[in-house]
């Protein structure tokens, strides 16, 4: 048996609407009688997420306490402010929602400070930005191209339009960190803020390397931030290091690893950042918050706190390092050699020199294998092709699946590219990945 934090509410089984739990099941009742389109669309994707693998690094699925808190009355009430100093009447039980939430995730991250109304992890990024600097200051990052995240720096982004960016990268023969090198361009352009945290990295982050860097910036130091979005679950649980005592502010979203609904968090141990944060979140960059996400956060918060959390953290780490061993024997290459955590980037050319990441996810989708395409450091192809592929296995070990599981999902990835997306190759596939899934159904 699974435990009851890794599979809250299992299903008995089968696909789509006729095996949703029952607070589901009414709501497409309901909808079929008041607005059927919408009831058919929410239907046929209660199916699709059953009948598939989710190998995207950055999807979760979120227990059904988690879901259901998401669409409750708290959406009926503005609540602008914070708890306490509100702008609007009646926000007594709105209060309470975001007190538990603040006070869950400070325990979880054992820190002193967290605010919860960041809608998402690029406007946490955005408060961030704002509170620790000025238009115009320099800030040390690494690009998207090589495993960064929009929201650090790229052009059309706010993070390069309203501030001066300068890259670090990846070292090209390891593919990881080079924290010397990192050094010498914090020392070169004395930046206002470096960030640390990716969407694309496999490897651990050294935030004590990080802080020291910071610290020895010409002119007084650097703010360093670490945005840990893809990782926050696997920190809080210990299975990652955490960002605490070293960065001055923590970012992350309280979906992907965390498993909580989709939205932001920004955490600090230092009451004048702090301060900062509030004010650049509301009235900063946001109006009112979305106390119905908040009140689903404080559940998604309290549900990691559970011991179970940690054992179903540690078993995403157990099958991405099973996902990655068994993609190597089926002849692809990992970048930097390997997973230390969820994720791992998949260079397709060793398998196939033609092979692209966009036609990879084309033919996995129709295989029933959910991936995205992603560039590897130093892709020769564009974004919009690539030579990679980023996978993850948080999603998968939420279903329960284990190592040897692993082994079957990698199976089925190298038959479809194998067979070059044949449609009758895959249509085989696609057969065996919803025997998988039936065996590790969902509970919504």
């Amino acid at each position: 048996m699974h435990s009851s934090a890794a599979r809250p509410h299992a299903s008995t089984g089968g696909s789509g609407a006729n095996t949703l739990d029952p607070i589901s099941r009414d709501l497409i009742a309901l909808l079929q009688k008041q607005d059927p389109d919408v009831a058919s669309i929410l239907a046929n994707e209660a199916t699709r997420q059953s009948t598939t693998l989710e190998l995207i690094a950055s999807e979760n699925h979120v227990s059904t306490a988690v879901m259901h808190a998401m669409g409750t009355w708290m959406t009926n009430k503005y609540a602008e402010g914070y708890p306490g100093k509100r702008y609007y009447g009646g926000c007594q039980f709105h209060d309470q929602a975001e007190d538990l939430a603040r006070e869950r995730a400070k325990k979880l991250f054992s820190c002193k400070f967290a605010n919860v109304q960041p809608h998402c992890g690029a406007n946490a990024n955005i408060a961030a930005f704002m509170a620790m600097c000025e238009p115009g200051d320099t800030i040390l990052s690494l690009p998207i191209k090589s495993g960064g995240h929009l929201s650090h720096g790229l052009k059309p982004n706010f993070s390069g339009t309203f501030y001066k960016i300068a890259d670090y990268d990846l070292d090209p023969k390891t593919e990881t960190l080079d924290y010397d090198t990192i050094r010498k361009l914090a020392q070169q352009h004395k930046p206002k803020m470096i960030i640390c945290g990716y969407s694309a990295y496999p490897r651990t982050i050294d935030f004590a390397a990080f802080r020291k860097i910071a610290d020895e910036v010409p002119g007084g130091g650097a703010v360093l931030m670490a945005d840990i979005a893809h990782i926050a679950g696997l920190v809080a649980t210990g299975v990652h290091p955490s960002p605490f005592p070293y960065a001055h502010v923590v970012t992350t979203t309280t979906h992907k690893t965390l498993r909580g609904p989709r939205g932001g968090l920004i955490l600090s141990d230092d009451e004048e950042v702090a301060k900062k944060i509030d004010r650049k979140v509301f009235p900063g960059s946001q109006g009112g918050p979305l106390m119905h996400i908040i009140a689903a956060k404080a559940v998604a918060f309290g549900e990691a706190l559970k011991p179970e959390f940690k054992t179903y953290c540690q078993q995403i780490v157990k099958n991405a390092k099973a996902l990655a061993e068994a993609l190597v024997k089926h002849g692809y290459r990992l970048c930097s050699g390997g997973t230390d955590n969820h994720l791992m980037l998949v260079d397709l050319r060793p398998r196939d020199a033609n092979l692209t990441g966009a036609d990879a996810e084309k033919w996995l989708e129709s295989a029933g294998i959910i991936t995205n395409k992603n560039g590897i450091p130093n892709d020769p192809r564009p974004p919009t092709i690539t030579s990679g592929l980023r996978l993850g296995t948080p999603a998968l070990t939420t279903r329960g699946m284990k190592e040897a599981d692993m082994r079957e999902v990698a199976g089925l990835l190298d038959r479809v590219m194998d067979a070059k997306g044949d449609a009758s190759a895959c249509a085989k596939v696609r057969e065996d990945v919803a025997k998988l899934c039936a065996r590790f159904p969902l509970w919504h």
